[in-house]
């Protein structure tokens, strides 16, 4: 006997519908294949699925039992079939009657019969959505993951035998309720304030443009400036994640498994740190069979690498065009696939191999070639994606000795401001589908950002002195969009532009 299970398999971030045939013969010796292309875990599944069955008082047929995971040159991985193959089973065998309705099956089984957590549940929950199914059978500690997306009749499944139950009508499993995104609360505590830093009031302005419209940001400076302390703690002056935002971030832990034990969906924005001997294929992505690198684990967050001259250099160039286009394609063999990468880049440096060079109390004691050197580190076309580029000095004593009368302004304040801010540009961008003046293209910019005549002049003259690239004049366009948006004004003035200046970097090329 045929039994045709839907199923679902993640390709890259998104999802494909998997048929899981299986064909019990009641002539020849007892034996159990899977084909279809599947790996290791897939093949291992067979010792699962034959224990579970057992274990949960079914009867498996000592027959020839025939699973094909179709289409058939699509890689399987993973152990989320086992659940749609015993299911099969079951039907094949005669001792379940598969349902009228259309429904996707997936998880992994233990040798007892319950279902484990899979990963990728929620882009799995998205297709169903997409191809309008009927319901969804899942491991039950995934079930309140995939039910942000609402319209999608979510089955948590506790156990093989709970699902025989629940098909025979003689205990039904009671469906999953939508969880809404506002039920959800941010309730992260943040290792680091803004109060808690003195002085660096000009690095902390260009933090809160930075977090206000998604913009790169490199801060060089001595050893014990305040640049590692001042990057971590960006993430407290970051504004709320939308619900898409939301959807896209946790997806992308949910495929790669780093989703933290008991939360369902990520609401704040991801502060990826890799250490500097990280490879390209960690901070990219890629490898035998693809997965996420860092730079999409922080998508639409932080990705701060201190100590930015010393990766290696053609880890740093690969970054150019994920911090240009917001996303990765990556080829190999078995096939390519496509990973979100829109994030802040946030680098940290010393100015030479001592960290002296330039510092009011310390003496450099770096030969000028090697300080030319270890600066080229970091290529010209590198640093021209950076839209923020500033030099953190070291703080005075009176600075760090104040009272609690002196506390600097608290991260709660100006997240306020750069919420506003960021909900100023949401607004504006509603009909694009963009959430920020970072991620504007060209084409945006000249449609989202009308210039003065006075605006243009200012702008004409500032490029032909500073001898700015044309990529450099359209981050400052940005940037100055969004000092506007912080001032609550309509329109780019000259003030606005003039701030965005102070932190380009002249170009001697």
């Amino acid at each position: 006997m045929l039994a045709k299970i839907t199923s679902g398999a993640v390709v890259g971030l998104e999802a494909v519908l998997i048929t899981v045939e299986v064909d019990i013969a009641s002539q020849g010796l007892p034996s159990f294949t899977i084909v279809g292309l599947p790996d290791k875990a897939v093949e291992e599944s067979r010792e699962r699925v034959r224990s579970a069955i057992k274990n949960s008082g079914a009867e498996f047929p000592a027959k020839r039992i025939t699973v094909n995971l179709a289409p058939a040159d699509l890689p399987k991985v993973g152990p989320a079939y086992d659940l749609p193959i015993a299911f099969g089973i079951l039907v094949a065998s005669g001792q379940l009657v598969l349902p009228d309705e259309q429904n996707i099956f997936f998880g992994e089984l233990s040798l007892d019969g319950s279902v484990r957590h899979t990963n990728g549940v929620l882009s799995i929950a998205l297709l169903a959505k997409e191809k309008k199914l009927d319901g969804l059978y899942l491991p039950s500690i995934d079930a309140k993951e995939a039910s942000i997306i609402k319209g999608v009749n979510i089955y948590p499944v506790p156990t093989l035998l709970a699902l025989f139950h629940h098909l025979t009508k003689s205990s039904v499993i009671t469906p999953q309720k939508h969880t809404s995104f506002s039920s959800f609360e941010d309730s992260r505590e943040f290792d680091f304030d803004m109060a808690d830093i003195q002085g660096q009031e000009y690095v902390k302005r260009a933090l809160e443009i930075a977090a206000a419209g998604g913009h790169n940001l490199y801060m060089q400076g001595p050893p014990g400036a305040g640049k590692t302390m001042l990057a971590r703690a960006l993430p407290s002056i970051l504004p709320e994640l939308t619900e898409q935002e939301a959807i896209e971030v946790t997806k992308i832990y949910s495929v790669t498994g780093n989703l933290p034990p008991g939360q369902s969906i990520i609401r704040h924005r991801p502060f990826r740190a890799p250490h500097h001997t990280t490879s390209r294929i960690g901070l990219i992505g890629g490898g035998i069979r693809p997965q996420p690198g860092e730079i999409s684990l922080a998508h639409r967050g932080v990705l701060f690498l201190d100590e930015l001259p010393e990766y290696p250099r053609h880890v740093i160039e690969a970054l150019r065009q994920p911090v240009e286009d917001g996303i990765v394609h990556i080829s190999r063999a078995v096939g390519s696939v496509t990973y979100p990468a829109k994030f802040m880049l946030v680098g940290a440096a010393n100015p030479c191999p001592c960290g002296n060079f330039g510092s009011k109390t310390k003496i450099c004691h770096c030969l000028p070639g090697n300080i030319s050197r270890y600066q080229k580190r970091i290529s010209g076309p590198m640093l021209d994606r950076i839209d923020l580029h500033m030099y953190v000095s070291e703080v005075d004593v009176d600075k760090l000795v104040c009272t609690a009368h002196d506390r600097a302004e608290s991260s709660s304040i100006i997240r306020q401001r750069v919420q506003k801010a960021r909900n100023i540009q949401l607004k504006r961008f509603v009909r694009i589908g963009i959430h920020s003046n970072g991620e504007m293209t060209t084409k945006m910019i000249n449609d989202n950002c009308p210039l003065s005549d006075e605006v243009i002049a200012f702008l004409r003259q500032a490029v032909t002195r500073m001898n700015l690239s044309a990529r450099s004049y359209y981050r400052m366009v940005r940037m100055g969009r969004t000092i506007a948006d912080l001032a609550g004004e309509k329109e780019i003035a000259v003030i606005h532009i003039a701030e965005a200046l102070q932190y380009r970097p002249k170009d001697n090329s």
